[in-house]
């Protein structure tokens, strides 16, 4: 099954002022994402996700004519030995870190996706997986800064329709922040889990005065309050209270995690299966995750096929945590470039598709009249 074609489609499409959501990189007033299409010498096609890194141009015009070089002619069913060619020639030898793991991310999707339509087996069967219920969290790009009876208004459908756990959007302001979490936990009580992101949006004195209020309030996490590199303020932070840190959607292959592992300061991981190397590499931090007893919530990124990877991800590993639902309600990359990709149940659970390979259907016919928008998406 020799690789005859890789094709990248960076796409975007304008979120209107209405349903625009704030949070701690800015207002979001477009969306972006970069869909990579794989096709092999006997006609099979594979799809993944490569996360736009807002740049989804620049993502698309490396997958087109760097990393694309690489991988036609090899046998599409040697995700290993892919992986390692790019790894050898561009990832560890000339630098381009994070844009070399975003790209070859949905790269190696697609070739999940090829190895999973050959074989006529669903992605979390070849992963050694079954069709098991994954908890699901509502979160996505929603659940945003807004006034706390909003955002209570907000979670009410969420809760209605089964999520047990909702992922609140935090780093605007310590003193608004409190307010919505306080105005979310009065509202559903002890059983809805509530978690936090802060987008890196706050310094660590807003970590100090803020970890109190979260203690109180049995806040299940506190995700990237700084940077992914700034090692120091999460080794203070981890001091000031009993909250749990998250983060690892802005690290990229196992040699990031490495380091987030053995600190053992950070107890939530959240490698992004379309930003951290694949499939085949969230594998392997799965596993070295696995030695320390930390589990894994992937982050989830744009598109419903990379919502539909993650679960299939999470029903294939042994310390497998929450999916991340993209609840936004401006979202044409989940409802109309796929097909379905999941459904929630009563019990705040979701399943794996059962198609073969990843089981999501692409229209192209959405990216051809979604062309790139370059700029920056958030204001």
């Amino acid at each position: 099954m020799k690789i005859v074609d890789v094709q990248a489609f960076p796409t975007s499409f304008r979120v209107p002022k209405e349903r625009q959501v704030s949070l701690g990189i800015g207002t979001m007033t477009k969306r972006d994402c970069v869909m990579v299409k794989v096709t092999t010498e006997d006609g099979l096609v594979g799809w993944g996700e490569s996360h736009h890194a807002r740049a989804p141009g620049s993502i698309g015009h490396l997958i087109n004519t760097t990393l694309r070089g690489f991988v036609v002619g090899m046998d599409a069913t040697d995700t290993v030995g892919i992986w390692a060619r790019i790894y050898k020639f561009q990832l560890g030898s000339h630098g381009m870190g994070a844009g070399t793991a975003m790209a070859m991310s949905g790269i190696d999707q697609a070739l999940w996706d090829i190895k999973g339509k050959a074989t006529g087996w669903p992605l979390y069967k070849l992963l050694g997986g079954s069709n098991r219920p994954v908890p699901a969290y509502a979160g996505g790009i929603s659940l945003g800064y807004q006034p706390p009876d909003a955002l209570v208004s907000e979670a009410e459908p969420m809760v209605a329709a089964g999520y047990r756990a909702l992922k609140l959007r935090v780093g605007d302001n310590v003193k608004a922040d409190m307010a919505r979490m306080t105005a979310i936990r009065r509202r559903f009580g002890d059983e809805v889990a509530i978690l936090t992101d802060a987008n890196t949006g706050y310094t660590p004195e807003d970590v100090r005065r803020v970890m109190p209020a979260m203690d109180d309030l049995g806040i299940s996490w506190l995700e990237e309050p700084f940077p992914a590199h700034d090692h120091r303020s999460y080794r203070m932070a981890r001091g000031w209270g009993r909250t749990p840190l998250a983060c690892g959607e802005n690290h990229y292959t196992r040699f990031e995690f490495h380091r987030l592992i053995e600190d053992g300061i950070v107890s939530i991981l959240q490698p992004d299966l379309s930003k951290t190397g694949g499939i085949t590499e969230a594998l392997r931090i799965a596993a070295a995750a696995s030695m320390w007893k930390l589990p894994i919530h992937p982050h989830s990124s744009m598109t419903g096929l990379n919502h539909a990877v993650s679960i299939h991800f999470l029903a294939a590993i042994d310390n497998g945590g929450y999916f991340e639902a993209d609840l936004s309600v401006a979202n044409g990359f989940r409802d109309q470039l796929c097909s379905e990709a999941w459904k929630i149940a009563s019990d705040g659970t979701v399943r794996p598709l059962d198609k073969p390979g990843i089981g999501v259907e692409i229209d192209e016919a959405f990216l051809a009249a979604n062309p790139v928008i370059e700029g920056p998406g958030y204001v």
